[in-house]
């Protein structure tokens, strides 16, 4: 069994190099957990994250957050599930500070102008790569396009959608939503570290988990309220990204077209640009995806500071937006940990995620399809040619010639700068 300093170092250094999204982010906690350190068997790994999988929230971090306390109990979750977004939390705070700041310069904006182009490109690329893993069968391709004209054209909440695709899913013939074959199969070798018995789960371990977690997401959006008033864009952000934190199944990219929605035109907390802007700064940045919802949160709150500074107005967004993101992940995990070593095999819940899986392809479709229109054709008029030949190029290099995001991203943000400067 390490001891808990040794784990939390590795949790410090997860935390600092967990680029690459979800994909990337279990597959480092695989290869040092599993194959290196040998802390968690093959079987184990896979049966927490199929049930993190099934939780709304960002699995990497909740997945994350259940081996820290399979291995040192509640402290060792808070620390390894704390740890693994608190860097980001930094690096992104300063991005942020830094784009509202100096969006008057104009080599700063250059070089987000070239990074509109990476992620219009990320977000085709991510259609296409979940598309090939979830439409499997002809009822998920109607599914995933059903999604698309429902969000696109009549503005169906996507809360709704998701509802409708999991209990689709859950009734619906099993032939028609296929399950597939997980992560892997599992792979034990050699020895791995004896953990101690899960003890069971009580009713007063639950009350007690229920009412502290409970407590600690509240309160702070209760205070906010009682100081600037529930009409405060704080307060505010801080329901809206609590009910977003329940509804957030199937990864990052399957809440962007919720908030983008929500955000964007229903609040006006921030442009469509803004939104594409604080992806592709949560894409350079470890951690979750999902942060780009602490940039969400700092720009309304800078645009919208009610009585405060426009950096005090975004510093609370941030923070609360942040903290009712993260926090209901620790009541999720820590509730149903004991459960997941007799989680077994779970047919209906596996098919309901089938269909959430092939629902959220369509909507972050539709995010795409925003997210280029207004980039594309911007309000300023006319149409922008050279975002369309940097998307198109940014596409061909990571679909083609399977050139890392990072590189792509990079490259954009320069070309822009450098076009900026050739122009006299």
């Amino acid at each position: 069994m390490p001891s808990f300093s040794e784990a939390l170092r590795y949790w410090l250094k997860l935390g600092c190099i967990s680029f690459g999204g979800p994909a990337g982010q279990i597959a480092i906690m695989h290869k040092e957990l599993v194959e290196k350190r040998r802390w968690i068997s093959d079987a184990h790994f896979l049966h927490a994250l199929n049930f993190c999988m099934l939780l709304p929230g960002p699995e990497a971090q909740q997945l994350a957050t259940y081996l820290g306390w399979r291995l040192h109990g509640a402290k060792g979750g808070i620390a390894a599930g704390a740890l693994f977004v608190l860097p980001s939390v930094f690096i992104l705070f300063g991005l942020s500070w830094l784009y509202m700041a100096g969006g008057h310069l104009p080599w700063l904006a250059a070089i987000f102008h070239g990074l509109l182009a990476a992620v219009i490109a990320v977000v085709a690329e991510a259609v296409l790569r979940i598309g090939k893993k979830a439409l499997r069968s002809p009822a998920l391709w109607c599914l995933a396009a059903a999604s698309f004209i429902a969000i696109f054209f009549f503005h169906v909440s996507f809360v709704l959608i998701i509802l409708t695709a999991a209990l689709l899913g859950y009734f619906g013939p099993r032939r028609h939503f296929p399950v597939g074959k997980g992560h892997g199969a599992a792979k034990d070798g050699g020895a791995t570290v004896v953990l101690t018995p899960v003890k069971a789960a009580s009713w007063s371990r639950t009350l007690r988990i229920c009412a502290l977690c409970l407590t600690l997401w509240w309160l702070p959006v209760f205070a906010l309220a009682a100081w600037l008033g529930w009409g405060s864009t704080q307060a505010q952000q801080g329901l809206f990204f609590s009910k977003a934190a329940l509804v957030t199944f199937g990864g990052a990219y399957a809440v962007l077209p919720y908030v983008a929605q929500q955000a964007v035109e229903t609040h006006g907390w921030l442009s469509h640009p803004q939104m594409m802007s604080g992806l592709a700064l949560a894409e350079t940045t470890p951690g979750p995806l999902i942060m780009v919802l602490q940039f969400v949160g700092f720009v309304g709150g800078w645009q919208h500071p009610g009585v405060l500074t426009p950096l005090a107005g975004a510093t609370l967004g941030a923070v609360i937006t942040t903290w009712v993101t993260f926090l209901p992940c620790f009541l999720f995990v820590f509730l149903g940990a004991p459960h997941i070593e007799k989680l077994g095999e779970q047919p209906r819940l596996s098919a309901a995620l089938t269909a959430i899986t092939a629902a959220v392809v369509g909507v972050i479709l539709n995010l795409g399809v925003h997210f280029a229109q207004d980039a594309l054709w911007p309000k300023t008029g006319g149409f922008d040619a050279f975002v369309a030949v940097l998307v198109i190029g940014a596409f061909i290099a990571m679909q083609r010639f399977k050139i890392g995001l990072m590189p792509v991203i990079g490259c954009c943000a320069v070309l822009g700068l450098v076009r900026h400067l050739s122009i006299p």
